[in-house]
């Protein structure tokens, strides 16, 4: 059975989700707050996590961030937060998703679905000098350059982040539209939700372009797709 970590302060939302994911044959693990969230996930990893950001104690970014030092689980953020900055700033932590409530849990139990049947990125011995950094796909590790500007700062990736750059990296100079992204990080039927790909690739510029705003490495196509330029 795969195990799911739903957190949220919402007694009734718990034993909605709780019921709803049994049924489906997962198990299910709850917390009510973050520092529950983290000893639960430190005792017993989660292969999914289902996370509210209005938690009584600790923010949720600061969860996700928790939960980042020790596990690539896939996080779907579930909120009632439906500011774009709110946003960015989860997906940036290392969600996976976002979804708004009120929401409906059919499409939940979708998404959820799908960021369980994402592969991790493929093992290899492809390496890509992005700025200041180098990428090494098979270790999923970003280190800096000798004498970079950006020093010592660790880089973390997401695993959606790691599933997109590994397509990116392993296409150099090619043309990869947005279709093909889609279909290959988020999995059929995504193929017209190109804002999620906006969303990941500003984020994915952030932590790895010397200058976010002027792209040298992840260069937009418009209306087309996205390219790696070595």
């Amino acid at each position: 059975m795969t195990r799911v970590l739903i957190v949220d302060d919402e007694p009734q939302m718990l034993r909605a989700l709780r019921i709803n994911l049994k049924a489906r044959r997962y198990a299910v693990a709850t917390a009510a707050d973050g520092s529950a969230a983290l000893r639960s996930a430190a005792r017993q990893p989660p292969e999914a996590v289902i996370l509210d950001l209005g938690l009584p104690d600790l923010d949720g970014v600061e969860v996700i961030h928790g939960l980042r030092v020790r596990s690539a689980a896939p996080i779907i953020v579930l909120s009632g937060r439906s500011g774009a900055a709110e946003k960015v700033a989860a997906l940036d932590a290392g969600a996976d998703d976002y979804v708004t409530k009120p929401f409906s849990m059919s499409e939940l139990m979708a998404r959820l679905r799908a960021v369980l049947r994402r592969p991790a990125p493929e093992a290899g011995a492809v390496t890509a000098v992005v700025g200041d950094h180098v990428v090494d796909l098979a270790s999923c590790t970003v280190r800096s350059l000798p004498g970079a500007t950006a020093g010592d700062r660790p880089v973390r990736l997401t695993p959606t982040e790691w599933h997109l750059v590994s397509v990116l990296l392993r296409n150099p100079g090619r043309l990869v539209t947005s279709r093909q992204l889609l279909d290959e990080v988020w999995g059929p039927g995504h193929e017209e939700k190109t804002n999620y790909l906006r969303v990941y690739m500003a984020g994915l510029r952030r932590k790895l372009e010397p200058d976010a705003a002027s792209p040298r490495h992840f260069i937009t196509e418009p209306g087309m797709g996205y390219r790696y330029a070595p």
